[in-house]
């Protein structure tokens, strides 16, 4: 991994805990929503609220076979929803959060809209099967290879993610989804094979300790650049977690790869950011709020405050 002037400092870590003292596990994304942040939770049917002071559960999904949370201990990984991405959107000009599943299985191919009605968060799902399979079919990928893990807003497009393996021969890339017509499908007003998929992008972000970096959430720049955070996992596929050896930003812009800086270790071990949220932009500093995913449903993800130079 080399490093050129992008440089990260960590300015603060929290763990991430509910009202209740319950851990948010699996921080996925995360996006603003009213005057807090909205967190996804990869192994749950829930999401986390964050406001000043107070951090509670939004329902997003109903169960899948009567269980809310999912993981390998307990025989249930293969039911979980998966949502991967925390995006912001609006609906019917009305700020809202989406969220997407990775689609690397039948059942994680679902779309969220989380807006406030009152102040209190209103949810709608929909099944986005046929745009998943628009996707893998855009991108050249096999049965298997989809797994979707970000996404960054520009203007009136959402940027979507595959994560990408190269153990597995699959590198990171991405698509380009008109944001009206993905909210539209969610909401059941246009059919999801209709949403157009555009503008399909490689990237080439290299590799530590010969594992290969992915990408895992991505922000757009006010400049049109996008920051990358990425991961190098020893895993074979889209569906099984490994140790994580390195993780990343990544500056591009377009598919071209202008820098690679290192996150720095976190307690003594590695931080699988997850999500990324943009704070504020002021010269040439980026603050940004970032998630981590421990890969352990007994561990409260952490939350980051970064401030990233970009030279």
């Amino acid at each position: 991994m080399h490093s050129g002037p992008v440089r990260i400092v960590v300015d603060e870590v929290g763990a991430l805990r509910f009202d209740d003292g319950r851990p948010v596990t699996a921080a996925s994304g995360i996006a603003p929503l009213g005057d807090g942040w909205l967190i996804a939770q990869d192994d749950a049917t829930s999401a986390a609220w964050c406001r000043s002071g107070s951090t509670t559960a939004v329902r997003v999904l109903p169960p899948v076979e009567g269980h809310d949370t999912f993981s390998d201990a307990a025989g249930t990984k293969h039911l979980k929803p998966d949502l991967e991405v925390a995006c912001p959107a609006e609906v019917d000009g009305e700020p809202a959060v989406l969220l997407l599943g990775s689609g690397s299985a039948p059942r994680r191919r679902r779309g969220v809209l989380v807006r406030l009605r009152d102040q209190q968060p209103v949810v709608q799902a929909g099944d986005l099967d046929p745009l998943y399979d628009s996707v893998a079919q855009r991108l050249g990928l096999l049965p298997g290879q989809l797994n979707l893990e970000g996404a960054s807003r520009h203007d009136a497009a959402l940027r979507w993610f595959n994560r990408g393996n190269l153990t597995a021969g699959v590198p990171s890339a991405s698509v380009d989804v008109p944001i009206a017509h993905l909210v539209a499908a969610v909401l059941g007003r246009l059919g999801a094979a209709s949403v157009p998929v555009d503008r399909p992008l490689g990237y080439e972000l290299g590799e530590v300790a010969g594992v290969g970096l992915a990408v895992t959430d991505a922000i757009a720049l006010p400049d049109g650049r996008v920051l990358l955070s990425a991961a190098a996992e020893d895993t074979p596929d889209a569906v099984d977690d490994g140790p994580v050896v390195g993780a990343a930003l990544v500056l591009v812009d377009g598919a071209a790869v202008l820098d690679v800086a290192p996150v720095p270790a976190v307690g003594g071990s590695v931080p699988k950011v997850e999500g990324l949220a943009l704070r504020e932009v002021r010269g040439g500093e980026v603050r940004l709020l970032a998630v981590v995913d421990a890969d352990d449903p007994g561990t409260s993800s952490a939350r980051l405050e970064l401030r990233v130079s970009l030279g």
